[in-house]
């Protein structure tokens, strides 16, 4: 059960739903990349779909951290988990998986709550969302989102 401390809406709006992570242009740090987030408060207000938005983020071409707050629902219940997605494409270059491979542990560390770990290697891997909710809960899981898987 997650317990979170009482916010206001405001507060609330500025949570993070996704974010990407990229390494500093010198490659010796993990930098949060700015552009690339979504805030619950865009949902439903610039973001109709967080999870297609998400995917969308993803560039085609190098490779990414991400944390993702999944929403779901099983047979049972809602739930949100803490997904870490290692981002690394077939096309990204070499050179850029292996660093982005063996600084995987220094950024899991960092962050407590991680659910889940998800590495995935293109689009076909992630754009169905039915993929995310086998990693999730197998087949218990039958909504992401609000969407039905």
């Amino acid at each position: 059960m997650k317990v979170r401390k009482s916010s206001t809406q405001e507060e609330i709006k500025k949570r993070k739903k996704a974010v990407l992570f990229c390494l500093s242009d010198d490659k010796r740090q993990i930098i949060v990349e700015e552009a690339k987030q979504i805030l619950v408060g865009d949902i439903g207000e610039t973001v109709e779909d967080p999870y297609t938005s998400f995917v969308k983020l993803l560039p085609l071409n190098d490779c990414r951290y991400a944390l993702y707050d999944a929403t779901y629902e099983t047979k049972e219940s809602k739930k949100e988990d803490l997904v870490f997605i290692f981002w690394a494409p077939e096309s990204a270059p070499l050179k850029s998986k292996m660093i982005y491979a063996s600084s995987k542990d220094a950024i899991k560390k960092k962050f407590t709550g991680i659910k889940h770990e998800w590495q995935v290697n293109g689009l076909d891997d992630i754009k169905d969302r039915s993929t995310l909710g086998e990693k999730l809960g197998g087949n218990v899981v039958v909504s992401l989102e609000g969407k039905p898987l």
